[in-house]
């Protein structure tokens, strides 16, 4: 899948809060468009801070970002709704594979377009966690990685 516009790629690394307030704000657009991406600010931000976070700008509006943690578990996958299903979601999970050999989230049970991208990116459910949110809602356990090499990886998830 060809993305079409130019990107300005930026990574900030733990410790750092560049662009935290941005992120925040694009993840409660999604919240309040699509109901998903439900954290808290404290939780959010702190996340953010302790981890490593690309995040794609187009003319200075960020249009995406992916939260990893250092063991490679993602807290934060966010596209913004103008630009989903034009390959930037793909091209995060791209990116956080050439970092680590495994990838691995939760998602919720009842959240059916993040099931299918993850899964249409190659990501496996590992397990279901009930419970798992703080509003009670269960979770799949998902996992992309270990069961193939790193070049396969990286060429299927770019449409290679």
């Amino acid at each position: 899948m060809a993305v079409s516009v130019n990107l300005d790629v930026r990574v900030v690394e733990p410790g750092d809060d560049d662009h935290v307030r941005e992120a925040w704000e694009l993840k409660e657009r999604i919240r309040e468009e699509q109901g998903v991406l439900r954290q808290r600010w404290g939780f959010f931000s702190d996340a953010y801070r302790r981890a490593r976070t690309h995040l794609y700008f187009a003319d200075e509006d960020l249009v995406g970002f992916a939260v990893v943690r250092r063991d490679g578990y993602l807290l934060f996958l966010a596209v913004s709704p103008d630009y989903q299903g034009q390959g930037f979601g793909r091209r995060l999970i791209a990116d956080l594979a050439t970092e680590h050999n495994t990838v691995t989230c939760h998602t919720r049970t009842t959240n059916r377009e993040a099931l299918d991208f993850y899964e249409s990116v190659g990501f496996e459910r590992v397990r279901r966690v009930d419970n798992y949110y703080e509003d009670g809602g269960d979770a799949y356990y998902l996992r992309l990685g270990e069961t193939e090499g790193l070049a396969s990886k990286i060429q299927r998830l770019l449409g290679g």
